[in-house]
């Protein structure tokens, strides 16, 4: 499975620390950004290169993911899920547990795997450690889509929305 990175300032250690972790776990990975620090730079068009390229293989039936990296992972989350086809989670720490209806328990990682089928995550640098963004990272590449009838149908009619 490809994997794509992209990030600002706010999260460029992380993911560079992130990119090698996760090829350490067998995946194909491709560093969309930044290259470099440069800590004026803006987001919304370092992002938008991951997602595009995770927008296209979505529409293509190509099975990959996205993990785009900020301060806060929210404006960087906003831009992802722009592009058609993108389901970005964000993430900066665990929620706890809930229930799902089945009573099973589920961590917010989990969660948007099983439930949403997010194909992409958004993480919070300023908000993780990096031994807490290895871990949610590793379980959000490893949790597959539940591919029950009740979540298949919300993504097809988020899928089916028009702006």
């Amino acid at each position: 499975m490809q994997i794509y990175f992209a990030s600002d300032h706010g999260g460029f250690e992380l993911k560079n620390i992130l990119v090698g972790y996760v090829r350490s776990l067998g995946f194909a990975v491709e560093d969309c950004g930044a290259k470099s620090f440069d800590s004026n730079d803006d987001y919304p068009s370092i992002i938008a290169g991951a997602a595009r390229k995770l927008s296209a293989d979505a529409l293509a039936g190509r099975d990959s993911r996205a993990i785009v990296i900020g301060a806060s992972g929210q404006g960087e989350a906003i831009i992802a899920n722009r592009f058609k086809g993108v389901r970005c989670a964000t993430y900066y720490g665990s929620a706890g547990e809930q229930k799902d209806m089945s009573g099973k328990t589920l961590d917010m990682i989990s969660s948007v795997r099983e439930h949403n089928n997010a194909n992409a995550i958004s993480l919070g640098a300023r908000f993780l450690t990096v031994d807490e963004a290895k871990k949610a990272v590793e379980r959000w590449l490893k949790t597959d889509f539940s591919g029950e009838e009740r979540h298949a149908r919300r993504i097809a009619q988020i899928d089916e929305i028009k702006s």
